[in-house]
C-alpha cells in the first residue's frame, strides 16, 4: 500500500463511531499519524479542547454522527431539531475556528467532512437529519472556497449505504427486506463497504487531491445520483 499520508498529524473525530474505526485503519495503513478522538462535541468548548489536545494537526476529518430520527415531519419538536444541529452541525464551525489558525501559519492543512448524501436525495421521515447534514454540506462548499488561498483544503463525502455500525448495523444488513432495498434503490446492488469509502477519504486528505477545494463527493454506489 502506498504511504499516500506518510507523516500527516490527523485527527479524527468520534473515532469509535460512524466512519471512525475504518478511517483510523486506513489512514494508519497510509502513513498518517492518527490522534483518535472519541469525545461527543455538541457541547460548547468541546471542540476546542479536542483540537488544542491534539496539538500540531495537518489533517482534521470531522466525522460526526449521531442515530438518525424517523420523526414524520408535522411531528418534529423544536427540541429534535436543536438536538440534532447541536451534534452535526455546531460542532464544525467550533472545529474550524480551532484547527484553521495553525494550519494558516503553516500555509497549508486539509479539512473532510464525513457526511451524508440524504442532503442531496429527499427520503421521507428524515427532515431533521436531511437538514442537519444539507447544512454541513452547504458550510463545506461556503469555507472552501474562503479558505482555498491559504493553502486550506475543505472537502465533504456525502454518503449513504455505506457499511457502518452506526446507520446499517447487522441486524439491519440482514433484514431480508433491507436486502431487497439496495437491489431496489442502489445501482451497485450492495452497501459500498468502510473500507472502500475510507480509500477514498485518505486519496481526498493527500496531497494527490490538492486540486479539490470546497467541494462535496459522493459516495453512495449511485444512489445519489439516481
Amino acid at each position: 500500500m502506498t504511504a499516500m499520508l506518510d507523516g500527516k498529524r490527523v485527527l479524527i473525530t468520534q473515532a469509535d463511531a460512524f466512519m471512525g474505526p475504518p478511517l483510523c485503519e486506513t489512514f494508519s495503513a497510509h502513513g498518517a499519524l492518527v490522534v483518535a478522538d472519541s469525545a461527543l462535541l455538541a457541547e460548547p468548548g468541546t471542540a476546542e479542547s479536542v483540537v488544542g489536545a491534539a496539538g500540531e494537526v495537518d489533517v482534521l476529518v470531522a466525522n460526526l454522527a449521531i442515530p438518525a430520527p424517523t420523526t414524520p415531519a408535522p411531528q418534529v419538536s423544536d427540541e429534535e431539531f436543536r438536538q440534532v444541529f447541536a451534534h452535526l452541525v455546531d460542532p464544525l464551525p467550533r472545529l474550524v475556528r480551532a484547527v484553521v489558525p495553525q494550519m494558516m501559519e503553516r500555509g497549508h492543512g486539509v479539512i473532510l467532512v464525513m457526511g451524508s448524501a440524504a442532503a442531496l436525495r429527499g427520503m421521507r421521515r428524515a427532515s431533521t437529519y436531511s437538514a442537519a447534514r444539507g447544512a454541513q454540506l452547504a458550510y463545506v462548499q461556503a469555507v472552501g472556497v474562503e479558505l482555498a488561498s491559504h493553502g486550506i483544503r475543505v472537502n465533504a463525502i456525502a454518503q449513504n449505504f455505506v457499511d457502518n455500525p452506526t446507520y446499517f448495523p447487522p441486524r439491519v444488513q440482514h433484514d431480508p427486506r433491507f436486502q431487497d432495498r439496495l437491489r431496489r434503490e442502489v445501482p451497485l446492488g450492495r452497501l459500498v463497504s468502510a473500507r472502500e469509502d475510507a480509500e477514498f477519504a485518505a486519496y481526498l486528505c493527500s496531497d494527490a487531491a490538492a486540486c479539490f477545494v470546497g467541494q462535496v463527493f459522493p459516495v453512495s454506489g449511485g444512489w445519489a445520483v439516481r
